[in-house]
This record gives structure tokens, C-alpha cells and sequence, in this order.
């Protein structure tokens, strides 16, 4: 891919995500490019979630921790990432998160290749 190319594609993924100071290699650029191009029609509105449990210990002793993570495309390009967590103690918590960078939305790819 030469430089005119790259920056024609790089300048199309700029206008969904976010490419400031990100390198990307040619590779890289034409995945996301397909990634925007494709998106209404593959990705918009799918759901993972996934759900563990693990033991662990406190001052209290011994608990159990449900935990649940929620990876939702979201109606503008971008992955909206919730956290969930329930200890069999009663204590329980949430986040959120949203990846809306080229950069991010790689490594989310590549975490679950």
C-alpha cells in the first residue's frame, strides 16, 4: 500500500474512530477499514458476554465471586465493555467502559484471537 493509499484509508477510519498518534501498520489499516465498512451489516447490536466464578480470600475468609463481562457494538462504531461482579459475601459492584480508538479496537480483536 503506498503512502497516498494509507492516508486516504487512515483519513476514512478517522472519521468513525478516533487515530490520533496511533501507528498503524498496512495490515492494521486495512482491518479497520473493513471493520468500518462492515459494520452495520456484522457487527452493529451483537452481544458477548461471558461469565466466571472464582474463590478467593479476604480478612473475612474464603469467598466466591461471579463475574460477568458484556462486550455490546454500539449504534456509532465503537465496543461499549460492562463489568459485573457479585461476591457470595453480599458485595457487588459495576463499570463501563468504551472503546472508540483505532488502537483499542485492535487490541480488542487481537485479545480474542
Amino acid at each position: 500500500m503506498d503512502r497516498h493509499e494509507k492516508k486516504q484509508l487512515r483519513d476514512r477510519i478517522g472519521e468513525h474512530l478516533d487515530v490520533s498518534g496511533t501507528r498503524l501498520k498496512d495490515d492494521e489499516a486495512s482491518f479497520l477499514g473493513n471493520f468500518v465498512d462492515e459494520y452495520d451489516e456484522t457487527y452493529r447490536g451483537r452481544t458477548e458476554t461471558r461469565t466466571t466464578s472464582r474463590d478467593s480470600w479476604s480478612s473475612d475468609g474464603k469467598y466466591t465471586r461471579r463475574e460477568t463481562f458484556t462486550d455490546t457494538f454500539t449504534d456509532d462504531i465503537g465496543i461499549r465493555q460492562d463489568y459485573e461482579y457479585q461476591d457470595d459475601d453480599g458485595q457487588s459492584g459495576a463499570s463501563s467502559n468504551e472503546i472508540r480508538d483505532a488502537r483499542g479496537i485492535l487490541n480488542w480483536f487481537k485479545d480474542r484471537s
